[in-house]
């Protein structure tokens, strides 16, 4: 059987983060979406997404495929519901499809085509930007136990102070020496080729991607995931860095979902709670204002390429698009459109020098800025041209 994760119907609630990737590329827990599909089916999934992404991110087809609605996670009863499906069907939840089995994956997908089987996940979805740091929790616990079952992990240095040690695991490569962990509230993962540094609090969970860095002194509350490649020191609350991000220097960030090839300067500090002590209003995508999320903690929510300078203040609830450009004094505003330049009274960002800095950034993690990541970077800027003339 051919399995293919689709963006679904909340790819534009998703936004910013599906602007530059297709749902199951997003993280939450240890792995992305897609990470755990495919551990959770034992083989490898393509991508049905937007048309300017299927380059980066093609589909794939086969005689008998299924197709699957990339905002749930797998769960056991789930999984065998959909590895049963027959050609024709389609899980169904509420109206909202789960996945269909097809010949013909490659055609939109209409419900009435197909015969509706209803089912209940019990598992959470990642339907909102939201979803991703308050599910946070739970994808940890759930990715710690498929990554570390039947395996030993490094010992952890006697120069460290653990509780819970047996909750701690610390991949080949890892690095981890004069700090504190508390697994106690929640697992500690650390990834093969990860360093945390001298004096850092961890109190769990957190997921700490391969490569990514702990900087001296850092002090994280869980559940936390810092992706591959990140470097991250000051004060962590319930946050998740997909990749390749930094917020190297001290400053708050709290309840906030920051995309890949970010960078929080120096001493940036975000509100993840009103002075009101009111429910947080977020800018949507979907319908083009500010709509109620129900939470009361809610930060910054930043999607890829994006930049702030030194002493930047973020209100509480701030949406910043692709690839803006943050600086100045004051507070800017609480959405911050993709290509933006300055802290108000924004400016566009000229697209050279946009894409200056994107390969400057990927180049110091050997990665190329090519001509796919520049034409996906071209699409988001028309795209976005409407927010930018408001």
């Amino acid at each position: 059987m051919n399995y293919i994760l689709s963006d679904g119907p909340h790819r534009e609630a998703l936004l910013p983060f599906t602007f530059t990737r297709p749902v199951g590329e997003i993280r939450i827990g240890i792995l992305t979406l897609r990470e755990k599909w495919a551990k959770a089916l034992n083989t490898s999934l393509s991508y049905k997404t937007a048309d300017y992404l299927s380059e980066k991110f093609p589909l794939k087809t086969a005689a008998e495929n299924i197709v699957i609605n990339a905002s749930y996670l797998p769960e056991e009863d789930l999984l065998k519901r959909i590895t049963r499906l027959a050609p024709g069907e389609v899980l169904v939840d509420n109206e909202e499809w789960i996945a269909y089995a097809t010949r013909t994956p490659e055609q939109p997908f209409m419900l009435c085509d197909y015969k509706s089987i209803p089912y209940q996940p019990q598992g959470f979805t990642v339907k909102h930007p939201w979803d991703i740091f308050t599910n946070n929790g739970a994808a940890l616990e759930a990715d710690f136990e498929v990554l570390t079952a039947g395996r030993t992990g490094q010992p952890l240095s006697h120069t460290n102070r653990a509780v819970q040690p047996e909750r701690i695991f610390i991949e080949a490569g890892a690095k981890v020496e004069f700090s504190i962990l508390n697994a106690s509230t929640g697992p500690i993962y650390i990834g093969w080729g990860a360093e945390v540094m001298e004096g850092c609090t961890i109190r769990g969970g957190l997921a700490l991607g391969h490569n990514a860095v702990l900087k001296m002194g850092a002090k994280i509350y869980g559940p936390t995931t810092v992706g591959p490649y990140c470097k991250v020191g000051g004060e962590v609350n319930n946050a998740v860095l997909l990749g390749y991000s930094n917020k190297a220097h001290d400053g708050f960030l709290g309840h906030s979902v920051v995309g890949e090839w970010c960078n929080l300067g120096a001493n940036t500090n975000t509100s993840n709670l009103k002075n009101t002590y009111a429910p947080v209003r977020l800018w949507s995508y979907t319908t083009g204002g500010f709509e109620h999320t129900g939470l009361q903690f809610c930060g910054l929510l930043m999607g890829d390429h994006s930049k702030c300078g030194i002493n930047t203040m973020l209100n509480t609830g701030t949406v910043v698009g692709v690839n803006a450009n943050i600086f100045g004094s004051g507070y800017p505003s609480t959405f911050i459109p993709s290509f933006s330049w300055g802290t108000s009274g924004f400016t566009p960002y000229r697209l050279p020098k946009a894409f200056e800095a994107a390969a400057a950034m990927m180049a110091r993690r050997g990665v190329a800025f090519d001509a796919r990541e520049q034409q996906i970077l071209e699409h988001v800027f028309t795209l976005t041209q409407k927010w930018r003339e408001k």
